[in-house]
């Protein structure tokens, strides 16, 4: 038994709390309750001997270990000390893992400019050599924590070597580089990002709800559905949902996906360098509910082969002169410098988008660019309304779902507003384009 089921009240041990015992109910938002619906999922995992031990542990444990636990798991400290949990939370050596320490600081912020700069065993992430491994965290955005609640702070950091270089990982500086540029400033980029990702069963890693070795029913009745042989892990897409909000991230809604057991959540919009910096706390916030929930998240583009979608992380974005009268024409610009740098973005965009864009499952063959109005197989879709009122916004449909934002919304904006192709190549890639539309 892991320690999620151990950790997890029984329904029958929650129903001798309710009537028989003191236990307090008045948490907040985020309460044990919300978390204990979550865990519950997970009971399909066991036997029913193995449950039936559980139920006994529970029942006997009611006064003791796991209720104190929980007291002070929920301990609002704030009327006794000024002093705060702040959690560190920095980008791993992979690119795409999430680490994270606590510390205590004194009194409560509201600016990352508050915070002392941190460091961390380099040589542990595979980010430094054991012999020079210590790396430096740099505050840079500051959420509410919604796993300790009160003042306790979630603190995104971006890592530098000891002489103040950015290590190789770090993509956030050379963004933060790029939204800073005036020309960048000056059009207000706004970034509307929706991130997919799959959940896996613990001990096979296949997705949640599936037979184990088996596969359920073809794609077509999962999709923003509802019912037990349909939506699967829709306890983990509320809570996560909750926890952003109560954060402070800017996520907008939340849905499930084309293929059973992947979900999606939507953050935005949110201009420049703060896309990334939300996308990024989203995704830590994930991870910590998934590990209380005893569930495997991935990001893998196409975490299962064969007729099932992939995942991505559609990227909408637009500028100033792209939501202004006159738009449109701003939009094909922006889309004909975007397929003059086609094998750049796509070399940015993640690890293993090749087997999710073949050209199938509501996507555009890696090879080729393309762009088109409601074309869902497009590279770069623009919707009707942006069509019909002359001006919006583009979504480029190419991102894998374990692509850097950071990276991603930079590129974006680099190459729409600061890079400038020449005048033969915009000749020809405007005749292509034309050609192809």
């Amino acid at each position: 038994v892991n320690m999620a089921q151990i950790l997890a009240p029984s329904v029958q041990w929650q129903m001798r709390i309710t009537k028989n015992s003191s236990y307090s109910t008045d948490a907040s938002s985020m309460s044990s309750k919300m978390w204990s619906s979550l865990f519950l999922k997970q009971s399909k995992k066991l036997t029913a001997r193995s449950s039936a031990k559980y139920r006994l542990l529970a029942v006997k444990s009611e006064h003791g270990t796991i209720n104190r636990m929980e007291d002070l798991l929920n301990l609002d400290v704030t009327p006794y000390t000024d002093k705060i949990i702040a959690e560190y939370i920095w980008i791993g050596g992979t690119g795409i893992d999430v680490r994270s320490k606590s510390r205590t600081i004194s009194k409560p912020v509201e600016h990352p400019s508050e915070l002392p700069k941190w460091n961390y065993d380099g040589s542990s992430t595979g980010q430094a050599p054991g012999e020079d491994s210590e790396v430096i965290l740099y505050p840079q955005a500051i959420f509410k924590d919604p796993f300790r609640g009160g003042n306790n702070i979630l603190v995104i950091c971006d890592a530098y070597t000891p002489a103040g270089e950015p290590i190789p990982t770090n993509k956030r500086h050379k963004a933060a580089q790029i939204f800073s540029d005036a020309k960048v400033v000056a059009e207000v980029p706004w970034y509307g990002i929706e991130q997919e990702y799959t959940l896996l069963q613990t001990d096979v890693k296949w997705p949640l709800g599936w037979p184990v070795g088996g596969y359920p029913g073809p794609q077509g009745p999962y999709y923003c559905a509802a019912g037990a042989d349909k939506s699967f892990g829709r306890d983990i897409s509320d809570a996560h949902y909750k926890a952003c909000l109560y954060a402070g991230i800017n996520i907008s809604g939340t849905n499930g996906e084309v293929m059973p057991g992947q979900w999606e959540f939507q953050v935005g919009p949110s201009v420049g360098i703060e896309a990334g910096d939300h996308i990024w706390c989203a995704r830590y916030l994930l991870e910590r509910i998934t590990e209380q929930a005893g569930v495997v998240l991935t990001l893998d583009p196409k975490p299962i082969e064969g007729d099932w979608n992939g995942a991505g992380c559609h990227t909408n974005y637009s500028t100033k002169s792209m939501r202004a009268e006159g738009g449109f024409e701003v939009i094909k610009k922006a889309i004909l410098n975007m397929s003059l740098r086609h094998k750049e973005h796509i070399s940015a965009y993640g690890e293993g988008n090749e087997r999710r864009l073949t050209g199938k499952h509501e996507t555009a063959s890696i090879n080729t660019f393309s762009w088109g109005v409601a074309n869902r197989g497009c590279s770069i879709r623009v919707g009707r309304d942006t069509e019909k009122e002359g001006k919006g916004y583009l979504e480029d449909r190419r991102p894998a779902s374990n692509m850097d934002p950071y990276v991603v919304t930079a590129l974006l904006a680099e190459t729409t507003l600061l890079w400038e192709p020449t005048l033969e190549a915009e000749a020809l890639a405007a005749q292509k384009l034309a050609m192809k539309v």
